[in-house]
């Protein structure tokens, strides 16, 4: 049993269903990463968690006790909102301790709360100020403040920093990873950027149409995904997924590949139980950084294959360069070494890191497990 259970959890509006069957087991001070495109239920979950939606059918528990009808104020969770959701006409200091008030909570108790999170927030300079005078960022630790100070069982976070511009999305996602580091609380949070995903989580769940469809830590989501769904949404750029068939060359199963001139390329598998597979069609997927040069590929690998590709476009970005080809009619990325020799229209030799390629069905999109 974990600190947070969701047990086959469906939501439905109407005869419409939403949500199905989810199951979730989140451990105390895990860190839980609910990310999917929009549409995909990601919210709609985390709303019953924190009670606004009633849930359909299945149980939802926090501490072995069942939270299904029970109010959101009985819950002992905090959510802190896209919207930041702060009252403007109140102070930063008022804003923290509203709550706490509203539960009778002593005044010196209500203060001593509020100067320990402004401190480690570091907003105690910002607590006579009202919202409007705030920028974003600050805007959005009081509202982690607010959460904090009522020391709740769960944390709910509902793409916090969607709102935000670029940089400060960057510094308020490692502000976060810090405070959760410190304080090692129970945080479930809910994205579509699978970036934040990726750096903030102890572990993943990838939605898509109401389904999970992989529940993991970030590394095996984005090492083994479960499906082509889960390979290509997670990951930037995302997995190259090209069709290609199984052969057998000297008793080894291999991935033929078309290039773009027709002919094939020869890609040995490191998973003895693709031979199979051997004759059959299937999607093979390759992360772009395990397409590189020779000078580039893994020392540690211990099946680095060759291919001769030409090379279509290039696009230097700072300290990577990504390189696009033709294989399996399909466009190809290569990350290289910002200094790689590439040019477009020549041919090249790549090294491929084939101990990181991962087979799916073509008819189920499901990885072929090894």
């Amino acid at each position: 049993m974990g600190f947070l259970d969701i047990k086959e959890a469906t939501k439905s509006y109407g005869a419409v269903e939403v949500l199905h069957g989810v199951d979730v087991s989140v451990q105390e001070g895990e860190f839980l990463v609910l990310v999917g495109p929009s549409g995909c239920g990601k919210s709609t979950l985390l709303n019953m968690i924190a009670g606004l939606e009633e849930i359909t059918t299945g149980e939802i528990a926090i501490k072995g006790q069942r939270m299904n009808g029970v109010h959101p104020s009985k819950r002992n969770i905090a959510m802190v909102f896209q919207s930041y959701a702060l009252y403007p006409n109140m102070t930063v200091a008022k804003n923290i301790t509203f709550g706490l008030e509203m539960h009778g909570t002593p005044k010196a108790d209500r203060e001593k709360a509020m100067n320990d999170v402004a401190e480690l927030l570091q907003i105690t300079p910002l607590l006579d100020r009202k919202p409007g005078a705030l920028s974003g960022g600050q805007r959005q630790r009081v509202a982690m403040g607010r959460a904090l100070v009522r020391n709740p069982d769960v944390f709910l976070f509902d793409e916090p920093l969607s709102n935000l511009d670029a940089k400060l999305r960057v510094d308020m996602r490692t502000e976060i990873k810090k405070l959760h580091q410190k304080l090692g609380t129970t945080i479930v949070y809910v994205t579509h950027d699978q970036i934040e995903a990726m750096t903030l989580s102890t572990r993943i769940a990838v939605m898509n149409g109401g389904y999970v469809q992989q529940l993991g830590t970030p590394q095996e989501i984005y090492d083994t995904p479960s499906n082509i769904f889960v390979a290509t949404f997670m990951g930037s750029p995302a997995m190259n997924v090209v069709p290609a068939k199984v052969a057998d060359e000297n008793g080894r199963p291999v991935a033929h590949v078309s290039l773009h001139d027709g002919s094939v390329t020869s890609l040995p598998f490191s998973q003895a139980n693709m031979m199979d597979w051997v004759g059959k069609d299937i999607l093979l997927g390759i992360r772009p950084e395990t397409i590189t040069d020779e000078d580039g590929a893994d020392r540690k690998s211990g099946n680095i294959a060759q291919m001769t590709n030409q090379i279509v476009v290039t696009e230097p970005a700072g300290s990577d360069t990504f390189v696009t080809m033709t294989m399996g009619g399909k466009d190809v990325i290569a990350r290289m070494r910002s200094d790689a020799d590439v040019r477009p229209g020549a041919e090249f030799t790549f090294a491929v890191n084939m101990e990181k390629a991962v087979a799916f069905d073509p008819r189920t999109e499901a990885r072929i497990a090894p």
